[in-house]
């Protein structure tokens, strides 16, 4: 079976239109959820004098002052094949991450005033010292930990919810958590409204895992800690892999964890920026 086709049996229904997404009502999870100034008529009596404005052919005066009701804003569509093809450019090469994340909404997880800023290459700000990550480092890290439909992730730091978005799209059922009140119910909020149904978030320590309902087939981490938190290597399944970045913030290295037959190996998957892991088991 092809990528995209796995992609579209697996991933809840979102469509386009013509800016951004209109689900269908989300289904109800019961007892796991925790929790241009207008332009302006002027009756001045128009000079007919040679030269003068009102002598300028109406086409003319059209060009001198556009009218900016007219403008266009950006298409979202567009700008998200724009940012998988640069992503495609830059050495992503999973079909069904670059799909995934030319479907779901990027400007929808960021605040009104940076919707215009969505698609570019950088990170930006969420609120509490927080950011959503770059496109590339969300399809990088997302590439990096294979995941099949059906997989159960576990992923600590919501933040906006546009990475918990991406993996569910791929037909992960996700489990995130965040420790920050605020932007737990904003993120919790959006994902009911965009109908991402194979995600449940939670109010908690991230850095303790969710222990009742593990073992987990993946765990992404998306903050740095000083070292990867034992509770979650104990919540990571056979043949399981975690995704986590390790070090302070000048200084972190993206660390990739499998287990197999038991044991556990580390693969340094490069340097990392993230915001600093907070909680028991990090800083």
């Amino acid at each position: 079976m092809h990528d995209k086709d796995m992609l579209a049996r697996h991933a809840p229904e979102w469509q386009v239109h013509p800016d951004w997404l209109q689900p269908g009502q989300p289904a109800a999870q019961p007892g796991r959820q925790t929790f241009a100034m207008p332009h302006s008529q002027h009756s001045a009596r128009p000079d007919s004098r040679p030269g003068s404005r009102a002598d300028i052919r109406p086409e003319l005066r059209a060009c001198a002052r556009p009218d900016v009701r007219s403008e266009t804003r950006p298409d979202p569509r567009r700008q998200r094949q724009r940012m998988v093809e640069e992503l495609a450019r830059q050495g992503i090469a999973d079909a069904a991450v670059l799909a995934a994340m030319a479907e779901v909404p990027r400007h929808l997880f960021v605040d009104e005033a940076l919707t215009g800023r969505a698609y570019d290459s950088g990170t930006l700000p969420i609120g509490r010292g927080q950011t959503i990550s770059s496109p590339f480092t969300v399809a990088k890290m997302t590439s990096l930990l294979q995941v099949e439909p059906g997989m159960r992730v576990l992923e600590i730091g919501t933040g906006s919810g546009y990475q918990a978005a991406v993996l569910t799209r791929l037909g992960c059922l996700v489990e995130s958590v965040e420790r920050l009140p605020e932007l737990h119910e904003k993120a919790t909020a959006l994902l009911h409204s965009l109908g991402c149904t194979g995600v449940r978030t939670w109010l908690a320590d991230g850095t303790l895992g969710l222990p009742a309902l593990a073992p987990f087939a993946r765990i992404i981490v998306t903050a740095g800690g000083p070292a990867v938190p034992h509770p979650l290597l104990e919540q990571l399944d056979e043949n399981g892999i975690m995704l986590i970045p390790v070090g302070n913030s000048k200084n972190q290295r993206l660390t990739r964890v499998f287990r197999r037959a038991g044991s556990l190996y580390e693969q340094d998957c490069g340097p990392a920026v993230f915001v600093d892991l907070v909680g028991s088991h990090g800083w």
